[in-house]
């Protein structure tokens, strides 16, 4: 694709080219020749497919641990949240030793790489809250915690003008990406002034299924809001909350 200049951006089709806008301005392609047909039954294409299946393969994982995660991701999110969690999850698909190419999955891939996501490009949690912090997750057990040290807010979170208060918010998530269902358990901490006087400890623990198979994941965010006459409204619909995936266990 090629990026159109010019005072006058095109949109619509000339001939073979293609004219259209998207978030990263007015860009042009050729149109391509070859039909659906032609795609879906040549051996020509039969790469072309493979790489199709995979990538749908992607999507449809990415949509469930999305959707395990919804409550969460609607106060946290870029607007590139879902092609950025698709391509990491199509590396997870090529990690697959076990099946052929075409044939690759999340189940048999490296679950690992998705550790230390970020769903939100524009305010990573790393960038956000500098407190240290222990993950664990026990198999055996279905347990999933994060203990954070007492830590002094103004010294250890790089709060949005604005910002009076943030809780901590956590989620641990075992998903059966085979047949698109999963088991969560959210938690968070009570809102915390923005201020020097130190936190007690945190502690926040999940329960998924004892001696699950299936990939389980712990996910750990910040959230900011501003409080008002009382009430705590928060900043910007969540753009400047953060949410990552901390700890992941493949199998």
């Amino acid at each position: 694709m090629a990026q159109q200049k010019g005072i006058l951006p095109l949109k619509g089709t000339i001939g073979n080219i293609n004219f259209y806008k998207t978030k990263d301005g007015y860009l042009a392609r050729e149109k391509t020749s070859v039909n659906k047909d032609r795609i879906a039954n040549d051996p020509a294409f039969a790469r072309t497919r493979e790489n199709g299946a995979e990538f749908g393969r992607a999507g449809a994982a990415g949509k469930v641990l999305r959707t395990a995660l919804r409550s969460l991701l609607l106060n946290t999110a870029d607007s590139r949240m879902l092609s950025r969690l698709t391509r990491e999850m199509m590396k997870v698909i090529q990690a697959d030793a076990v099946n052929e190419r075409g044939l690759r999955n999340v189940i048999d891939g490296e679950a690992t790489l998705l550790e230390g996501f970020d769903f939100n490009a524009g305010s990573k949690l790393s960038t956000s809250l500098f407190a240290p912090y222990t993950t664990n997750i026990d198999r055996v057990s279905g347990a999933l915690s994060i203990s954070i040290p007492s830590f002094v807010p103004v010294n250890m979170v790089a709060a949005p003008s604005g910002a009076t208060h943030f809780k901590i918010v956590t989620a641990g998530v075992e998903i059966d990406f085979e047949n698109k269902t999963y088991v969560v358990d959210f938690g968070n901490s009570n809102s915390l002034p923005i201020n020097s006087t130190a936190t007690a400890v945190l502690n926040l623990s999940h329960q998924v299924t004892a001696n699950s198979t299936k990939p389980l994941f712990l996910a750990m965010g910040i959230e900011f809001y501003q409080e008002v006459n009382g009430n705590q409204y928060s900043l910007k619909n969540g753009a400047f909350n953060a949410l990552s995936l901390v700890k992941v266990s493949g199998s």
